[in-house]
């Protein structure tokens, strides 16, 4: 399957025969060929990984694109950015996933399991809750943002601080933790925002968008 980037904020996908992807429903901008469109909420996980992510609260409206044709994608004339994934496991919002091949395995991971109290403040901080949505296996996904995207990698021994409300995603083996910074009063939302800090040492890459606007 084919991803090409028409602009800074809609993408081109080719569909073909025997292949499907999944996109955030009201997605598609417009097609071309014999394309069809089929709402669904279980993603390339099935009813199990569905449940689960409606439990979590990861669960987002999707659509199924299946046939022999291309289709532009697009959403509230944010920005999107394409990330190819090897093998390896994306962590994002569902609410910031665009479109995705179902070459990917989409699941839930619960943000205690990434530093225990410290993830789970972690995704309060950033607005993602609890729990977040993983990509794993080869292909390739869309995702939102506002501002645009860079990609920052991160390397051991030399860990990057970035604003949570500027943070994406993140790949590889990354760690994180919440900045010195952080006291009581912003925890319970209490504080300017700016005390915040998100730490993220190991192997890997981290996506941070040009804005602290949420999706």
């Amino acid at each position: 399957m084919t991803f090409d980037q028409v602009n800074s904020k809609m993408i081109e996908a080719t569909v073909r025969p025997g292949q499907t992807l999944y996109c955030l429903r009201g997605a598609m901008l417009a097609y071309r060929g014999e394309v069809s469109f089929t709402p669904t909420t279980t993603g390339a996980q099935g009813v199990g990984g569905m449940i689960g992510r409606r439990l979590a609260g990861e669960s987002v409206p999707l659509m199924k694109a299946e046939g022999d044709g291309t289709v532009m994608f697009g959403h509230a004339g944010r920005h999107v950015h394409l990330i190819q994934i090897t093998g390896d496991t994306l962590h994002v919002e569902a609410d910031r996933l665009l479109v995705f091949e179902d070459s990917l395995q989409q699941g839930t991971m619960f943000m205690g399991a990434q530093g225990g109290v410290r993830g789970m403040i972690r995704g309060q901080v950033t607005g993602q809750g609890l729990f977040t949505t993983t990509l794993t296996g080869h292909g390739w996904c869309g995702v939102l943002a506002h501002g645009g995207v860079i990609e920052l990698p991160v390397q051991p021994g030399r860990s990057i601080h970035v604003d949570p409300q500027a943070y994406v995603a993140h790949r590889g083996h990354i760690e994180n933790r919440i900045g010195a910074n952080v006291g009581w009063r912003d925890v319970i939302g209490r504080g300017s925002g700016e005390a915040f800090q998100l730490e993220l040492s190991g192997t890997g890459t981290v996506y941070v968008q040009a804005s602290e606007e949420k999706l």
